[in-house]
Parts: structure tokens; sequence; C-alpha cells
């Protein structure tokens, strides 16, 4: 491993050629200067965001269809001793090494930011208003996540059992091991399956597949009524 490098951050990728170059132009350039952080992009799928993500200075590896499959094998090949996984439309905030690292030397185990939605629309401002509070169904992988690789390995990494709500499902096991610290500052993160699928509609399906967790509906079911419900 790379003992200069104190942060990997993983970013799963499933057919994002589309923005994947937008992504991590915008990632190199809160990143430039410094030599203490690695950018990991985990690819599956059959476009072209694995010959797009090679073109920029990164690490790309292939992996099997499925975020906590992409994400475990992110993890694998990362030299730093803290993880931050971040999907590709999301865009963290300027300061957002320097605030993970700080929150690790404080000794926070695990975290992650606020977060609000690139539409001023009031309705979406008010869902990424409730990231700020320490509620478990506040959380979702669009906030992204930062966890020390000890305590990443100690709990078993993502559960790659899972097709769906594997971030909420990692967080839930944090927490019994540590307190999951939300930082100050905020993530951005797209709209676009809101504009899609209507910006009630789709929150709607997001908490009915709460539910369906809650409950102890299977995998298949959850993942069958997410492909039915989502454009």
């Amino acid at each position: 491993m790379d003992s200069a490098i104190t942060l990997s951050i993983v970013i799963p990728a499933w057919n994002e050629e589309a923005g994947i170059a937008r992504a991590l132009a915008t990632l190199l350039a809160l990143t430039a200067g410094r030599h203490d952080t690695e950018i990991i992009v985990s690819v599956s799928g059959d476009d072209r965001t694995a010959e797009i993500a090679s073109t920029f200075p990164v690490t790309v590896c292939r992996s099997e269809k499925g975020r906590a499959v992409q994400m475990n094998a992110g993890a694998k090949l990362a030299s730093g001793p803290t993880l931050y996984f971040l999907h590709a439309d999301t865009i963290p905030p300027p300061s957002f090494c320097d605030d993970i690292l700080s929150a690790v030397g404080q000794g926070e185990k695990a975290g992650c930011f606020r977060m609000s939605f690139d539409d001023p629309d009031w309705l979406m401002q008010l869902y990424g208003w409730f990231t700020q509070f320490p509620l478990t169904i506040c959380r979702g992988g669009d906030q992204s996540l930062f966890i020390t690789r000890e305590l990443f390995e100690r709990i078993g990494g993502f559960d790659e059992r899972l097709q769906i709500m594997e971030d909420f499902e990692i967080i839930e096991r944090i927490q019994r091991h540590t307190e999951f610290r939300i930082l100050d500052s905020t993530v951005t993160t797209s709209a676009r399956k809101y504009h899609t699928n209507g910006t009630v509609r789709l929150q709607a399906i997001f908490g009915t597949i709460h539910l369906m967790y809650a409950l102890g509906f299977s995998q298949e079911d959850m993942v069958t009524f997410y492909r039915n419900s989502v454009g």
C-alpha cells in the first residue's frame, strides 16, 4: 500500500458514460495539488465508462454488476486507511478531504455529509434538508460514506448478497460498532431520477422500499417493485 495515501475515493459506476468524464474532472479539480488522495472507479456495465475513465489519472477496475460488489472491489484496491464511497452523480463539497480526515483524526470511524439536490425546487430542497438529522431513514448512498479501513474490514464490507438497500444496511451494521457522524458540509447530487419519475412519486417509491425492507421483504421482491416503478 502507498503510505502517502490517507484517503481512497471509490466510485461505483454502472453505464455512466454520459457523466463520468464530468464527474472525474470535477473531483480531480477538488483534489488538485493533494498527494494524499487516490480515486478508484469500479466499473460494471457494457458502455464506454471504463474507456472514458481510463483517460483520467485514476485507477479503473472492472467488477461484476451490483453496487455492493463494485464498492467492495474498489476497496480491495485502495491504499488509504480511510475509504470514501461516492456515487458518480454526486459532487462532494470543496473541503471534503479535509472534512473527512479531520473527523477521522478526532476519532470518528464512519459517517456521511448532508445532502442537497441540484434542483432549486422547494420540495427537492426540503428532501435534502432532512438529511441533517440523525435518523436512519434519512440516510442513503447519495450522501456518500466515509469509513476507516479497519472498521470496514471488521464488519465485512458491503453485503454482496444485496441488490438494493446496501448503503442503508451497512450503516445499520456500522451503528452497532460506533457512532455514525453526519458532517456539516453538503454534497450535491443529481435530481435526474426525480425529474423522470416525479418528485412526490419517486419519494413515495423510496418510502415504500424502506418499509418493505423494515418488514423483511426479500431482495427479489424489493428489486422487482423498484424496477416496475422507476423509469
